[in-house]
Formats: structure tokens, C-alpha cells, sequence
């Protein structure tokens, strides 16, 4: 069992960083810093999206943009955050 348990916080993990890859590539495009015209970048942010999208959308629905900033991926952050807190300090323990 803690060896699912493992997995799950490490899935948790590569999350994070696929939510941190958006933002950052996000960034980039407005920036016009990198171009999605490139075949390489735009593959990547295809991939990134489609893991990232479902999750933030129904967040978007209830947080609306604030000043032209998304606060969705922060929700997100403290929602992935939490989860971990709670597997770590009241699942793991108590798993034989």
C-alpha cells in the first residue's frame, strides 16, 4: 500500500512541474520569446495543455481572471499542495 501511496505523490510531483512547464511557456508565448510557429514548441505546449486544461478549466469557471492575470494555476498549486499534505500526514502513517 505505501508503495501506491509513493506513487501517487510522485504523480503529484510531475504534475507540479507539467503546471509550472504551462506557466512558463505561457509566459514565453505572450512575450513573443518563443514562437508557436516552431513545430517543437507548439508539440510541447499541445501535450502540456492537454494535461493541464481539464483541471484548470472548471477552476476558471468559478475564479474569474483578475486585472488580466489567471489565478487558476495558483489554485491549483494550493489544491496539489494540500492533497500531498493530507497523504503524507494522515494516510501514510496509518498504512501497515
Amino acid at each position: 500500500m505505501r508503495a501506491i501511496l509513493e506513487i501517487i505523490l510522485m504523480l503529484l510531483d510531475l504534475y507540479w512541474w507539467v503546471l509550472i512547464v504551462m506557466i512558463v511557456l505561457s509566459w514565453l508565448i505572450s512575450f513573443n520569446v518563443i514562437n508557436t510557429r516552431n513545430q517543437f514548441v507548439a508539440s510541447v505546449m499541445r501535450v502540456v495543455s492537454a494535461l493541464t486544461e481539464p483541471v484548470l478549466r472548471p477552476i476558471r469557471r468559478v475564479i474569474p481572471y483578475v486585472g488580466g492575470l489567471d489565478l487558476s494555476p495558483i489554485v491549483l498549486f494550493l489544491a496539489l499542495y494540500f492533497i500531498r499534505r493530507v497523504i503524507i500526514l494522515y494516510i501514510y502513517p496509518h498504512v501497515f
